[in-house]
């Protein structure tokens, strides 16, 4: 038997595809949980829409404190993101668990993972296999203008900040590798090497972050450019 809630179009749950949304019972309980995060966070400007999906990914209020953006305008690396989500620039992920987590409505992006590529790099070097296949990719030019995400492995954040460094230059990049070795460095260097190079970089502090949180960040660059597509925000700048 199908249900009236079975039987809602798609459009209509693309706001929550992220949280799981695909029935009016489940859009009921995303829309509840995202009311609650806005009594935690301001809900003001573009970067306080970052720092409430990292609250929602992470279930710690306290986690709105530590997101990080590069440059002096934290708005300007959501645009930057929303932008090239526009642009239907390619998105590409550290680690399957990442990809898995990006919604699939709202947008035309091709979404890749680096995992699985560079396998003979690093039997050759002894590098870690995120590392070696970001930097596989690389050398194909994949990050170029891509929508660089790294959610697990601080050595992939390292790889692509060396990378940034080299001339590479993505269009944005979402960076919350997770973990007790490495991973607070990666990210560290990841934005003094996108401050020194002009890329726009969402990041966070401390050892905390992981898949979840990347592809939620992700997400919510995708729901921006979706709000700029309806033309309730301005992506050339302003809030």
């Amino acid at each position: 038997m199908t249900t009236d809630s079975q039987t809602e179009p798609e459009s209509e749950f693309e706001e929550y595809a992220d949280l799981g949304a695909t029935t009016s019972d489940a859009m009921e309980i995303a829309e509840t949980s995202m009311d609650r995060v806005r009594e935690l966070v301001p809900d003001e400007t573009l970067g306080d829409r970052i720092r409430q999906k990292a609250v929602h990914a992470t279930g710690d209020p306290e986690f709105q404190h530590l997101i990080r953006f590069s440059g002096s305008e934290e708005a300007a690396a959501v645009r930057a993101g929303a932008r090239a989500v526009r642009d239907e620039r390619p998105v590409v992920t550290d680690i399957t668990m990442v990809k898995a987590g990006i919604t699939g409505r709202g947008h035309d992006c091709p979404v890749r993972k680096a995992i699985g590529n560079g396998a003979e790099l690093a039997a050759e070097t002894g590098m870690t296999r995120t590392a070696a296949s970001v930097l596989e990719l690389d050398s194909e030019g994949v990050y170029d203008g891509a929508i660089a995400v790294v959610g697990n492995a601080p050595t992939a954040a390292l790889a692509l900040a060396d990378c940034i460094e080299n001339g590479t230059r993505p269009a944005v990049v979402v960076g919350t590798p997770v973990g007790f070795v490495k991973a607070a460095e990666s990210r560290k260097r990841l934005r003094a090497v996108a401050d020194e190079h002009g890329v726009p970089v969402i990041t966070n502090v401390g050892r905390r972050g992981g898949s979840g949180l990347a592809a939620g960040l992700t997400n919510e660059l995708i729901h921006v450019a979706s709000d700029a597509r309806e033309g309730t925000l301005d992506l050339a700048g302003g809030d």
